[in-house]
């Protein structure tokens, strides 16, 4: 699997505050998209792990809000991988302004590897080879 991946996103008008301030809740679904690339540039699609039975939920998340983005604003966003487990793999992201490079927001999470019903298992081999 790559150790990280960038995506371009452009602020839509409906993620924004009546301000035109990016609402801080879009960042999480702008994150669930990094993770989501990274792992297809890897060339595992997720909708290939769930039809396995194999689920990807956050355990944990942390954010720190630098600057706004606006509406329109493109961005950059840069997610990595900063430690795997048997169980787990750990991300941390920067999301830029392109204009600029001004940057907006970091953040960190840590996914968990889970079955159908949410027992953690290990995650699988597949997975695994294409790192």
């Amino acid at each position: 699997m790559p150790d990280s991946c960038d995506i371009t996103l452009r602020v839509r008008y409906v993620e924004v505050d009546p301000m035109g301030v990016l609402h801080h809740s879009r960042f999480w679904v702008y994150f669930e998209m990094g993770r989501t690339e990274l792992l297809r540039q890897s060339g595992v699609r997720y909708a290939d792990l769930e039809k396995a039975g194999v689920f990807f939920v956050v355990a944990k998340c942390a954010a720190r809000y630098l600057a706004p983005a606006r509406y329109d604003d493109e961005l950059t966003l840069t997610t990595r991988i900063t430690r795997t487990g048997a169980a787990r793999i750990d991300h941390a992201y920067e999301l830029k302004r392109t204009a600029d490079g001004l940057l907006l927001a970091t953040a960190e999470t840590t996914i968990a590897c889970v079955d159908r019903a949410g027992q953690i298992i290990a995650i699988p081999e597949f997975v695994k080879a294409k790192s």
